[in-house]
């Protein structure tokens, strides 16, 4: 799964670096959570645009925003069928930047924070899914969720799962709803190589999202679990 990660740029790289036609607010994030607001890109007339959606989907024909807290994460094997899933899947498809998530990992009695990013640092995009929903008063929610899939040799031993990181050059595929090959798209939904990452240890801190600080993603002496 993927409950954790963080976006370290600002405005202008992130417009920069996916071409966004919009003019965004951004400052770094070290520790993003579930439930919070998160940045999510999508396709519009004009170009690409940045938004901030809610992390946690909530599908439209749900009857209140409570399903959120457990959609923050979308099976790659499933994403077609699922329900909750199966209609952003043929229209509503995203990328959501980042610059590294955050896996535990079982060590003695407690669990061992690694930060994984792309070999040499940069920023990256993971598959996602977006919605929009509408309250019983009429108020509307725009959430999305990150799709994950099998962990690649490297991160097995830290975790079963990991988040599915999109090559840039699928990117315009990806974000296309009128791409109605879905077959294609399920095939972007894999491992990314184990030798484009690189990940170390780092403080416990990063399980309460109440901490968001440059120290989250330092190293720190890796414990013998």
């Amino acid at each position: 799964m993927c409950g954790r990660y963080n976006l370290v740029t600002d405005a202008e790289g992130l417009a920069d670096f996916f071409d966004l036609v919009n003019q965004i607010e951004w400052r770094p994030r070290y520790n993003i959570a579930p439930s919070q607001p998160i940045l999510a890109i999508r396709p519009s007339p004009a170009g690409r645009e940045g938004v901030l959606m809610r992390w946690g989907l909530i599908p439209f024909w749900a009857k209140d925003a409570k399903i959120g807290y457990h959609t923050i994460n979308a099976r790659a094997e499933t994403v077609d069928q699922k329900p909750a899933y199966r209609a952003a899947f043929r229209r509503r498809r995203c990328l959501i930047p980042a610059t590294g998530f955050y896996e535990w990992r079982q060590c003695g009695r407690g669990k061992q924070p690694y930060v994984i990013r792309v070999r040499g640092g940069g920023l990256f995009a993971f598959a996602g899914l977006w919605e929009s929903w509408k309250d019983p008063d009429g108020g509307e929610i725009e959430s999305c969720s990150i799709i994950v899939t099998d962990a690649n040799e490297a991160l097995k031993p830290i975790h079963d799962r990991m988040p599915v990181i999109l090559d840039p050059e699928v990117y315009e595929r990806w974000l296309d709803p009128d791409n109605e090959d879905h077959r294609a798209l399920k095939g972007f939904l894999r491992p990314y190589p184990s030798d484009r990452l690189e990940m170390w240890p780092v403080s416990r801190r990063v399980g309460n999202p109440s901490f968001d600080d440059p120290g989250l993603i330092e190293s720190v002496p890796d414990p013998s679990c």
